[in-house]
């Protein structure tokens, strides 16, 4: 939450009584410009003007935001960000527990490179190295010896094969959790920009003769959602092997195993197949178009932010379910 000295806000940090609080001290902070780390024992003391009522601890940092090193901090922060290219904060809040000066921070990117920092330090402390390296595994912000770890995932390339009625509801639902959304449809009027207007690309050709010249990279989730078996099927012949880091295909059981057996007998690997996501989306009862698009992208989001599983649900889905 970014307060500034006129007592305005942009984030925030959930609202209620804790947060007017931050805000209280953030303010008296810019008169003595020295960081203060703020606890919070969230029970009845916190609570009684809003019913707060999940409990737990918060530490919060309040750090002032005036050195230019800070501002060239948040100027690469934002460049990281707005390309899409991802990144990790390290952000150490505890001086006791890490041995560290704090508040610093240390901006990394996806390899481990230092990009920025704003610290007394004229280099990467080792305990960020280490510490960096078990936050990577991890999509989720966590803190490790007095160093919060904030990962800024790279964006990922969601590429929607058919543009009917599930791929646009689709399309339109992902453009909004931080997919790039490409669109194929062999059909024009399907990849309209009145149809999908915050798509990054929308692709009018061949189904299998397009895809065969896409670039799949190792962040592409792939979704096959066209309007009939025979091109659900061409589809996945040619982006089963190619590299996704997911690929998901829409339809019945009995559909999908026909087509599994078609490309068994073309040569595709049962071990390949076995990686698809089919039926597609997680089981919500889904029985409308909104609600159907609702559990594929609730399966798309589980797979990107647990480590590429999606939870409940076997990695080999049809090995082990026939």
């Amino acid at each position: 939450m970014l307060v500034f000295a006129d007592g305005s806000q942009a984030g925030t940090l959930g609202g209620g009584c804790v947060e007017a609080e931050v805000k209280r001290r953030a303010l008296a902070v810019f008169d003595r410009n020295q960081p203060e780390l703020c606890a919070f024992q969230l029970d009845n003391d916190y609570g009684w003007d809003d019913g707060l009522i999940c409990g737990g601890r918060m530490l919060v940092l309040i750090e002032p935001l005036t050195a230019i090193a800070q501002a060239s901090y948040y100027q690469r922060l934002a460049e990281q960000l707005e390309t899409g290219t991802g990144c990790l904060e390290a952000i150490v809040f505890d001086a006791e527990k890490s041995g560290l000066s704090a508040p610093s921070s240390y901006l990394l990117d996806l390899g481990g490179e230092l990009l920025a920092s704003h610290s007394a330090e004229s280099r990467l402390p080792a305990l960020i190295c280490e510490g960096q390296a078990e936050a990577r595994s991890k999509s989720r912000p966590q803190a490790i010896a007095g160093v919060a770890y904030l990962p800024h995932r790279a964006r990922s390339r969601l590429l929607i094969v058919g543009g009917g009625h599930v791929g646009q509801a689709v399309g339109s639902l992902a453009a909004e959790l931080d997919f790039d959304v490409w669109v194929v449809d062999d059909r024009a009027e399907f990849v309209d920009r009145a149809r999908f207007p915050q798509a990054q690309r929308l692709i009018h050709g061949d189904v299998g003769a397009t895809l065969a010249q896409l670039e799949i990279t190792p962040d592409t989730y792939a979704l096959i959602v066209t309007r009939g078996h025979n091109h659900d099927e061409e589809a996945l012949y040619h982006l089963v092997d190619r590299g996704a880091c997911y690929v998901g295909m829409i339809g019945s059981r009995r559909k999908i195993r026909l087509i599994f057996d078609d490309l068994e007998a073309q040569g595709i690997s049962p071990d390949s197949l076995a990686k698809v996501f089919a039926p597609v989306g997680i089981d919500i009862g889904s029985q409308t178009v909104p609600e159907i698009a609702v559990s594929i992208l609730a399966e798309l989001v589980a797979h990107r932010n647990c480590g590429g599983q999606v939870p409940g649900r076997p990695a080999a889905f049809y090995a082990c379910d026939n």
